[in-house]
């Protein structure tokens, strides 16, 4: 399912490091940041800090990894390529299984933050009802503006980038002045469990690097590009998460594990009203165009599944007027719709975390494996201090976060990697024959 080396080298390489660093820092700072600074006090409360930098240690680790590995591999396909070259078809395909599913389980997500935000916007669209009104009319109009052919501008994904980046700025410039030291004062210290399983839903906001470097194959001299824009976004993001999570607190203190919308409120408070109006504005926007996006991209992957023989023919139909894959956008809108509306946020995130942690540690060992046989792209790959344990310790870090995962969730991980290796086995047999066999797609 890979590109072939032959097509990779018809691919324009014109993304160099700040280019490359933006676009991890744009898909990263999603929808979560919106919501997720209530979540985490309401674990933590003032010790909440620790969690980001918990996050960010164990992010740190895998993005040395993903950088590692990204100067070695220089095919499209990011972390998915990555594996797939370490480990051969099978744990590849299942590798794009888990980012599918990531995909789907993540724009669920950030869908049930963007109903809440309409909500709040306008309390006559808050409730079960509307909210459900509100998701199935997005994936409708989303679904069928993707069928139509429609494709999103760099104006739009310019336009959403800094709509939800210059509110979150000027928060934290203005609300500075407004925090209150006592509502940062710690009473007690957080429990290494407590830490681990916020942490790990706090992930969700750290996640979207896999994403950025799917276009491996369109990255300028990759050993140097890929560790250094992984540097410079991961320092950035969290120092703005951190600056996020402290001004909320500082402002809201023990109110903020209560709003649904924590930096609307925040912002309400160092504004007026029209902050409040303005931070709920641009999450929508933000995350409207983030669902946009993803609507896009994520049904070509049941499209490539389907095209390469392991679902249905009939999934990677083509429309014949506007040849768009219209029964795989069908199938995906109408599966994340049906996820946000029966699911709430934390449930989602958790899961889409606990899917992302599996492949990370797979592209963690895939770095150490790409290491061992001497892969690499051309010239001298990253080599780091003490980059033989990194790729361990890192998977280390990973485990401790999902000792907190618990046994319902560990069981839909388990069927999830079930199905597919079955799905893999079945369809043996006719990808042979259709000669569309992963590792020679």
């Amino acid at each position: 399912m890979l590109t072939s080396p032959a097509r990779e080298t018809s691919l324009l390489r014109a993304v160099g490091v700040w280019g490359l660093a933006a676009s991890i820092i744009n898909v990263t700072v999603g929808g979560g940041i919106f919501r997720l600074p209530g979540s985490v006090a309401a674990s933590l409360g003032p010790g909440a800090p620790i969690a980001y930098l918990v996050c960010a240690a164990v992010m740190g680790l895998i993005a040395l990894c993903f950088a590692a590995a990204g100067s070695r591999v220089d095919l499209t396909g990011g972390p998915y390529a990555y594996v797939e070259v370490a480990f051969g078809p099978f744990v590849g395909f299942l590798a794009g299984v888990l980012v599918w599913i990531l995909g789907t389980l993540a724009v669920a997500a950030v869908s049930t933050i963007f109903a809440d935000s309409i909500g709040a916007l306008a309390p006559w669209l808050d409730g079960p009802a509307a909210r459900a009104l509100i998701l199935i009319t997005v994936f409708v109009v989303l679904g069928g503006v993707n069928v139509l052919g429609v494709r999103q501008g760099v104006l739009l994904n310019a336009v959403a980038t800094v709509a939800k980046l210059l509110p979150l700025v000027l928060l934290i410039a203005a609300g500075s002045f407004a925090v209150r030291p006592a509502n940062l004062a710690w009473t007690r210290m957080p429990l290494p469990g407590a830490v681990a399983r916020t942490s790990i839903l706090l992930l969700f906001a750290f996640s979207g690097v896999e994403s950025a470097l799917v276009p491996s194959g369109e990255i300028r001299d990759v050993r140097r590009t890929v560790p250094r824009a992984i540097l410079i976004a991961m320092l950035a993001i969290t120092l703005l998460y951190l600056a996020l999570q402290t001004v909320a607190q500082g402002v809201l203190g023990g109110d903020l594990p209560f709003h649904r919308a924590p930096l609307a409120e925040a912002a309400a408070r160092v504004f007026g009203p029209r902050g409040r109006i303005l931070l709920l504005a641009s999450a929508a926007v933000s995350m409207f165009g983030y669902v946009s996006g993803m609507t896009l991209a994520v049904p070509r992957a049941l499209f490539a599944f389907a095209r390469d023989g392991f679902l249905p023919r009939r999934v990677a139909a083509v429309h014949p007027r506007f040849r768009t894959p219209y029964v795989a956008i069908a199938i995906q809108s109408a599966l994340v719709c049906a996820l946000a509306i029966t699911n709430g946020f934390e449930k989602l995130a958790i899961l889409a975390n606990l899917v992302t942690l599996i492949l990370y540690g797979t592209c963690c060992l895939a770095a150490r494996e790409l290491a061992r046989r001497g892969v690499q792209a051309g010239g001298r790959p990253l080599r780091l201090p003490g980059s033989g344990l990194i790729p361990f310790v890192a998977c280390a870090a990973i485990v401790w976060l999902l000792t907190s995962i618990t046994r319902r969730e560990w069981r839909v991980a388990a069927a999830v990697i079930l199905v597919a290796s079955l799905l893999f086995v079945a369809t043996r047999g006719r990808r042979s024959r259709a000669g569309t066999i992963t590792s020679e797609s």
